[in-house]
């Protein structure tokens, strides 16, 4: 059986909508910083097929704009729940772990998410100035996630 791969990194948005560019924007400023051989997944929003990206991996961390934030930007661990949507569109980090453990009939890997203050989501309009400096923040904290791509060091350093 081949080695897993160490990580997966989504980087969820839609860049044509203000602040919901924040995930892939930092996901490409991170690039660099990724571990050999880490897997980079990039899209407008997250579907049930998502689940097959976390097939062989040990760790994986969804990047997205989140609303409601008072500090820059979030960072939890996350469990499997939800309900994918009866469409397969727009599920949360939360469901598309649960369709791999429904499809592969076991746990996923663990799984963090790097949520980004946002607040401005208007179509055809860049990311605000706010939310580049709350990613100006956020990008140093991940360069320090991805330099030890370990659960229990993340779980360490959790906040909501």
């Amino acid at each position: 059986m081949p080695e897993a791969v160490p990580l997966v990194v989504f980087g969820v948005g839609n860049e044509s909508r203000g602040d919901d560019a924040l995930g892939p924007l930092l996901l490409r400023r991170l690039e660099a910083s990724l571990p050999a051989g880490a897997r980079v997944v990039a899209d407008f929003q997250l579907q049930v097929e998502h689940a097959m990206d976390l097939a062989g991996v040990k760790l994986a961390l969804f990047i997205d704009a989140a609303c409601g934030l008072e500090a820059p930007f979030a960072f939890h661990e996350i469990a499997p729940g939800g309900t994918p949507s009866a469409f397969s569109h727009a599920i949360s980090p939360q469901a598309v772990l649960e369709v791999y453990a429904r499809v592969e009939g076991r746990a996923p890997p663990p799984a963090f998410v790097l949520g980004l203050r946002a607040r401005r989501f208007e179509l055809g309009e860049p990311p605000s100035e706010q939310a580049l400096a709350d990613l100006e923040s956020a990008a140093g904290f991940a360069e320090r996630l991805l330099a030890v791509p370990a659960a229990a060091e993340w779980r360490t350093l959790a906040f909501a």
